[in-house]
């Protein structure tokens, strides 16, 4: 019976020291956990406080770039000076009819963004060989809507001071040209990082 009695105490002390063995593990696995922890609430988190907007220049913290729609800046040197000296230019349509072909204008180019824009925003991403990213659209889109008015503006007056008859139509393709253009220089030009690619 003492026997007994000792082996059961033997076995008892020795499942006593496992579980202090556990016990210290465990507290030293949670001792790490915290530093951890600890670790991580010091780093700074990343915080995007504002987007800010600049008409020839692009920038969200990871994203930015250009996105030119009509003149491009690289190619200014191209451009020769249009200043006019002392002379008023007449105007072929009253201010009531520059407000209606504007509005008619704007309104083709909302639906061009709601229908097309999507698809060519994705054929040039895989054309570009970037990962389909869905955040590029909205992006893009409303800095397509901030620079419409203007954009529109330019083509109505340059068609006033045109010779040739330009029609809403042509300005209106016009503007899907340049749309698609700026899309796709706004697209080639992303760091290769903000594109999702690898640096080689």
């Amino acid at each position: 019976m003492t026997q007994d009695l000792y082996q059961y105490l033997q076995w008892l002390q020795m499942c006593m020291q496992t579980q202090e063995q556990r016990i210290s593990a465990l507290e030293q696995t949670i001792l790490k956990l915290q530093q951890q922890i600890k670790n991580l609430d010091e780093k700074k988190a990343i915080h995007v406080d504002r987007i800010e907007y600049k008409f020839d220049q692009l920038k969200v913290e990871t994203l930015e770039g250009t996105l030119n729609i009509g003149l491009n800046p690289n190619d200014m040197s191209a451009i020769e000076d249009f200043a006019v000296q002392n002379q008023t230019l007449a105007t072929p349509f009253s201010p009531e009819t520059n407000m209606r072909k504007s509005m008619k204008i704007e309104e083709a180019i909302y639906q061009y963004l709601e229908t097309e824009l999507p698809q060519m925003i994705e054929n040039n991403q895989r054309k570009l060989s970037i990962p389909p990213n869905e955040s590029y659209l909205s992006f893009i889109k409303q800095d397509i809507i901030k620079q419409l008015p203007a954009r529109i503006d330019y083509h109505l007056k340059a068609s006033q001071a045109s010779e040739q008859q330009v029609t809403d139509e042509q300005i209106i393709e016009l503007l899907k040209q340049e749309i698609e253009n700026g899309v796709f220089v706004f697209l080639n030009n992303l760091p290769n990082h903000v594109k999702g690619m690898k640096n080689e």
